[in-house]
């Protein structure tokens, strides 16, 4: 009976040290698996920073040419100021057409004259509205058929400042024998406000640092892109 009881404790005590070993063992698993995610998380974080300063740089030194001069001008819309800029550029003869790419479906081309302050003659001779882009892919292919159709061999791109580095990767990704000359507009001014102790700026801009990323790695391992999404509304309809 004395036997039998040493025998029951020393399997217990077995069995306690195998869970314990077992435990230890899981332990050290998991600590090694942490300091492993460590050691690869900080190099990751520390080019993600790097890189987002970067393009933070790149956008704050953007800057619209002296004398802006192409075949023809694409605003890609996100606002009216991004329009009048466009316009200001077509009255001004640095581009023969414009297109305005983006253009919401229930947009007329009467209000955006309106809003302009442009004339009849000017939008009936010389703008063109695209209506079937929704992000900037789709900006990218509209504007690569609109410059197919009419032979264009340069183009003054109109958007805000934050948003250009990713519009001209697009657009130079569907049309790389183009050349796209940046014509940012200057919402917010990076060089002169402390945009880092502001939430929403510093929200859009990191935003926008990640879309563009992914377009930059899409572009890296040459993703498809569509070739036709739509028409373009042309000036004389």
């Amino acid at each position: 009976m004395v036997e039998e009881l040493r025998g029951t404790e020393m399997a217990g005590t077995g069995k306690w040290r195998d869970r314990a070993a077992r435990r230890r063992r899981s332990r050290s698993l998991l600590r090694k698996v942490l300091r492993r995610g460590f050691f690869v998380l900080v190099p990751c974080l520390g080019l993600f920073v790097a890189g987002f300063l970067q393009f933070a740089d790149k956008v704050a030194s953007l800057q619209p040419p002296a004398s802006p001069k192409a075949d023809a001008i694409i605003v890609l819309t996100g606002g009216f100021q991004r329009i009048d800029q466009g316009v200001e550029l077509l009255k001004a003869g640095a581009g023969k057409r414009l297109l305005i790419s983006g253009v919401h479906p229930t947009t007329t081309r009467s209000q955006i004259r309106r809003n302009t302050q442009s004339s009849a003659a000017l939008f009936t001779c010389c703008v063109d509205i695209g209506r079937e882009a929704v992000d900037t892919i789709g900006n990218a292919v509209e504007a690569s058929n609109w410059i197919a159709d009419r032979g264009y061999r340069s183009i003054l791109v109109v958007t805000n400042n934050y948003h250009m580095p990713r519009s001209l990767l697009e657009l130079r990704r569907a049309r790389p024998e183009t050349e796209f000359i940046a014509y940012p507009v200057v919402n917010s001014d990076l060089k002169t406000s402390n945009w880092l102790r502001n939430p929403l700026f510093m929200k859009a801009i990191l935003l926008e640092y990640a879309k563009y990323s992914v377009a930059f790695l899409r572009d890296v391992i040459g993703s498809h892109i569509p070739t036709r999404i739509g028409t373009v509304t042309l000036a004389e309809e």
